[in-house]
């Protein structure tokens, strides 16, 4: 007897609707994701597609009409929960567009609760485009499955960072002049990392944050990394040894 295929299946596409989800709901989709559904997925009646929320997990739902620019989705059952992510922040100086599109892309894939942007001495880029790393951070979560947004927050330079940083939630400053290794840190949740800019950390800077009592000083290996892949390496080592990585799916 052969077996029954799985159902939805896997290439299934994902979409992110900012409305609630119920069984029973009707969804309407328009824009760029129906043009996406339509012409480059090519759905028809009846097919499959999971939404999520950021409210109430994942859901999946029918394609109930095709038209020329919309769809019409009947929602049917939860098919997960809404996920807890680990309590982890990442605070980083914006770099350059597509190197910082890719710090958002990952940071997002590996369950980053919030995404801080910072202001610091040598900082280039100090005003980013809002809506295309809200963008940036749906398309990301569509992709690894992820069933809630990680928190944007609005750039703030680093004294007011530190003025206001919350209490009981430790601080990991990636320090391209050296520190701890994260493994000898306890830094268990809440906690945040800091990376810079493509310049680094100035020595003033350097200085306020060391005297700050949230911040540890971590270092990343011998090598000195770009700004990008040393926020993405610092996230990977903190969330296996704090994340939810041996969680399984």
């Amino acid at each position: 007897m052969p077996a029954t295929p799985a159902w939805p299946p896997a290439s299934t596409p994902r979409l992110f609707v900012d409305q609630p989800l119920a069984s029973g709901a009707t969804i309407t989709v328009e824009g760029a994701a129906a043009h996406y559904l339509l012409n480059v997925m090519r759905l028809k009646i009846g097919a499959p597609i999971l939404l999520f929320d950021n409210r109430s997990g994942e859901w999946l739902a029918t394609v109930a009409d095709a038209g020329r620019r919309a769809l019409i989705l009947d929602v049917g059952r939860q098919t997960r929960a809404i996920e807890q992510v680990p309590d982890l922040w990442l605070c980083f100086a914006p770099v350059k567009k597509a190197r910082l599109d890719w710090i958002i892309e990952k940071a997002t894939e590996l369950g980053t609760a919030r995404l801080q942007p910072v202001i610091t001495d040598r900082t280039i880029v100090e005003r980013v485009k809002r809506e295309r790393l809200e963008a940036q951070i749906v398309e990301a979560c569509e992709q690894c499955g992820r069933t809630t947004l990680p928190e944007l927050g609005e750039p703030v330079k680093l004294a007011q960072l530190l003025a206001d940083w919350p209490g009981g939630r430790m601080l990991l400053f990636a320090d391209e002049a050296g520190g701890t290794s994260l493994a000898s840190v306890a830094a268990a949740a809440p906690a945040a990392i800091l990376t810079g800019p493509e310049g680094g950390f100035t020595d003033r800077e350097r200085a306020v944050l060391t005297d700050h009592p949230a911040v540890r000083r971590i270092a990343l290996g011998p090598r000195i990394l770009r700004a990008e892949t040393a926020a993405i390496a610092a996230i990977s080592l903190w969330m296996g040894q704090h994340g939810d990585w041996q969680t399984a799916p």
